[in-house]
């Protein structure tokens, strides 16, 4: 079973952000990436720079929803704590069936 997760993207610069989630990162990036995803596309945002993983679908949803309530000040904050570097997460995603 797959954990949805919270995500956060950059654009190269760090100044444009995108909130998401998902159940398959992996696929996700990948949609993000080609272009499928407008916003992303759009802005050039193809970093990922923050991810938080959840045991359900509505909590994921609820944290999801918060983050996306928050300031910008606030996210920065969040993202570097957690990611200092800003360094691209994708990497070190793993597949798991």
């Amino acid at each position: 079973m797959r954990h949805p997760v919270v995500y956060i993207m950059a654009s190269a610069t760090g100044r444009a952000l995108y909130i998401g989630i998902t159940t398959d990162l992996s696929r996700r990036l990948i949609e993000h990436r080609s272009g499928r995803v407008t916003h992303t596309a759009k802005y050039r945002i193809d970093r990922l720079i923050y991810v938080e993983t959840f045991d359900t679908a509505p909590d994921a949803i609820a944290r999801e929803k918060q983050l996306k309530g928050w300031r910008r000040g606030k996210k920065i904050a969040l993202i570097n704590r957690a990611n200092p570097t800003w360094r691209d997460l994708s990497g070190e995603i793993h597949t798991s069936g």
